[in-house]
């Protein structure tokens, strides 16, 4: 039996189709899934052995394996669980202001930061206490593409506004008491508050980062040493599976499952139209597509890429989370396991990457290069 922790989140989607939908029994493997109510909770109770692995942010893995914010214990990622999946939603009071400054239903992130910016700005001008988001975890990249979108539109995202780390179950309800102005998440806590009428979903953070790197199936490094068959034949049912969940014909079933309470546990509708890129992003409005939201199969979106560890790494760096030396680089870039994956899914006979990193793009025009990470570095700015 291989015991995973997951959050409730449409990107977990491939671990409960490999579960309900007989892949990882077809693997030879007895699937326990639990449903964890943090992410706190998903690394603590991996690294002391609880879970034999876990639906992980991938920033968490690397934070891990580098013993910042907690102990230090290796773990890996040989599998990725999806691309993209989150959206950046603000509260309907911050969206009037921001669209008065510009902002529209359905804009680009350098718009969308514009808006933001005059709103920050004016705040500080009268006087006002900063704006304060939400996201998931410190180490997480809900935090670094926030901060990435933040700083890129000019505004500080440690001096003028205000982050805080709250579970992504409870920030719908955090929105709707006032006690944030947005957040970060993944869905389906985004349509979640628009059908509330608590917010208004401004942008997935794809427009941000395109085809962004998120969720992995994280492990402890030694179990993954001691466990090398069962490891194998776990990748490969999420690999499968997640090429079942991405057929638009299985969206309605696989809707069904995760709206189950020990899933997800929210509206089917709402988890369907996610899984087709639709939502309501304004409370009233009719539902529109959003272009390349969530990938879960394609674009090699099960693909364990180097580049996305290095990148989420300078993010660490960046805002001072670790001191950069070619020791923590190169701890970073190992927690990304591309080997175990390409040997998982070797006998499936499908195609692969050539490389194991490459070029990540940004809104601003920003090109991170893996190959140059020192250089990338040096032209980051606070």
């Amino acid at each position: 039996m291989i015991k995973v922790g997951f959050m409730p989140l449409l990107d977990g989607a491939s671990l409960v189709a490999a579960a309900e939908r007989g892949f990882a029994a077809e693997e030879g493997v007895e699937l326990t899934l639990v449903r964890e109510t943090s992410w706190a909770n998903i690394r603590d109770r991996t690294i002391i052995g609880h879970f034999d692995a876990a639906h992980m942010l991938g920033p968490m893995a690397v934070a891990s394996t580098l013993g910042i914010g907690h102990v230090r214990v290796p773990l890996v990622a040989p599998c990725a669980l999806g691309l993209g999946g989150n959206a950046i939603t603000v509260s309907v009071a911050l969206w009037e202001q921001m669209a008065a400054a510009g902002a529209a239903v359905g804009g680009t992130a350098a718009a969308q930061g514009a808006a933001m910016r005059a709103v920050v700005m004016g705040r500080e001008r009268a006087g006002r206490e900063p704006l304060t988001f939400g996201t998931v975890y410190p180490f997480s990249s809900h935090n670094y593409v926030l901060r990435y979108w933040l700083a890129g539109s000019r505004i500080d995202p440690d001096r003028d506004v205000r982050l805080v780390v709250i579970p992504p179950p409870f920030l719908v309800d955090a929105l709707r008491a006032g006690q944030i102005d947005g957040f970060c998440v993944g869905e389906p806590w985004s349509s979640v508050a628009v059908q509330a009428g608590a917010g208004v979903m401004l942008m997935a953070t794809t427009a941000i980062w395109p085809q962004s790197g998120e969720k992995v199936l994280g492990c402890r490094r030694e179990w993954a040493e001691s466990h090398p068959q069962e490891l194998a034949a776990l990748v490969r049912a999420i690999h499968r599976a997640s090429s079942w969940c991405e057929q638009p014909e299985n969206h309605a079933e696989l809707a069904r499952i995760l709206a189950e309470p020990r899933y997800v546990g929210t509206a089917a509708e709402l988890l369907r139209s996610a899984l087709a890129s639709r939502f309501v992003l304004l409370p009233g409005c009719a539902a529109r597509h959003v272009e390349g939201f969530f990938s879960a199969a394609s674009h090699d979106a099960t693909f364990p890429w180097t580049s996305h560890a290095l990148w989420l790494y300078t993010q660490m760096v960046r805002w001072g989370q670790v001191m950069h030396s070619g020791e923590n680089a190169a701890a970073a870039r190992r927690t990304y396991r591309p080997d175990l994956y390409r040997h998982a899914v070797d006998p499936l006979g499908v195609r692969l990457p050539d490389e194991d990193s490459k070029i990540e793009r940004f809104f601003d025009g920003g090109v991170f290069d893996p190959a140059a990470l020192t250089e990338y570095l040096e032209r980051q700015s606070r």
